[in-house]
Parts: C-alpha cells; sequence; structure tokens
C-alpha cells in the first residue's frame, strides 16, 4: 500500500496494483480499476516515485524468504512424476 494525502490534509493508504491511471489538471487524480478517483496533494511524479519504492520493498522482502526445497511450484507435475502414476485413478485428497 502506499500512503497518500486528501486535499483537506487527511492520509488514506492505496493498493497501487489496483490504480489504473494518474493525471494531473492541475490537481493529481487517481483513478482505479474500479473507476473510484482520488484528487491528492502529491504530484504525479511523486506517486510514481511511492509506486516504485513500493514495489521494490516487496521484492526485497521476497528475497529474504527462506529457498524452498523439494517440489517447485508448477501447474504441470515434473515428468518423472508422470511415470509413477496410473493416468486412470483418481487423484489422491488435498492435504
Amino acid at each position: 500500500m502506499i500512503v497518500v494525502t486528501r486535499l483537506n490534509g487527511t492520509r488514506f493508504a492505496v493498493n497501487p496494483d489496483l490504480i489504473e491511471r494518474i493525471h494531473e489538471s492541475p490537481d493529481t487524480h487517481l483513478v482505479t480499476l474500479d473507476g473510484a478517483a482520488y484528487v491528492v496533494l502529491e504530484s504525479l511524479a511523486e506517486v510514481v516515485e511511492l509506486i516504485a519504492d513500493y514495489r521494490a520493498y516487496v521484492l526485497s522482502k521476497a528475497r529474504d524468504f527462506p529457498a524452498v526445497t523439494g517440489f517447485p511450484l508448477s501447474l504441470v507435475p515434473p515428468a518423472e512424476a508422470d511415470d509413477d502414476v496410473d493416468p486412470s485413478a483418481p487423484e489422491p485428497p488435498r492435504k
């Protein structure tokens, strides 16, 4: 979430992944994917910088997670797993 300031001085957080566009005319308007529009005190350049900082923060936190061993996440099972499984057999229940 990024924190921005309304024209009346109150601050609020918005999910930058939901921002569709930002424009200045002369006030800065944030328009979200659902059509909501917010007028904020920050300039367009400041909002873009807040979004870049937020995304850099998310990436740095992701690097801090420990490496996972075992099977990687995948929609398709590894080839060696297919050799042991009968395709007509029902799938075992998920845990």
